[in-house]
């Protein structure tokens, strides 16, 4: 039997996740918000800078109400925020940490 070559460490990569069971559910909740197409595109769309409601729509080719419907998920996880300007709703990016998420996903390959 060949013996298996030894394991890289790679820094403290996961080391946090692994070791706190708080840390690892916060985690899941924002992978479990951020976890449906249009949500990604929307989180994608934001990292390039804040929209309006009617822009992401019209950029993600979808209707302003499933838009709106999906941005209310992002803000009940504290993932965008919004502000409004003579009843305009602006979004932004909330968790600066989703641009490095979306990064990471981008370089997923397909299978």
């Amino acid at each position: 039997m060949a013996a298996r070559p030894a394991l890289h460490r790679t820094g403290d990569a996961g080391e946090a996740l692994a070791d706190s069971d708080r840390r690892a559910a916060h985690v899941s909740d924002v992978l479990k918000a951020v976890a449906h197409p249009l949500r990604v595109r929307i989180v994608a769309t934001l990292c390039r800078g804040d929209e309006h409601v009617s822009a992401l729509a019209e950029k993600l080719g979808v209707p302003q109400a499933i838009v709106s419907q999906q941005l209310r998920i992002l803000r009940l996880h504290d993932l965008v925020a919004v502000t409004r300007v003579n009843g305009f709703a602006r979004y932004r990016l909330a968790e600066r940490q989703l641009r490095s998420l979306v990064s990471c996903m981008e370089r997923c390959e397909e299978r």
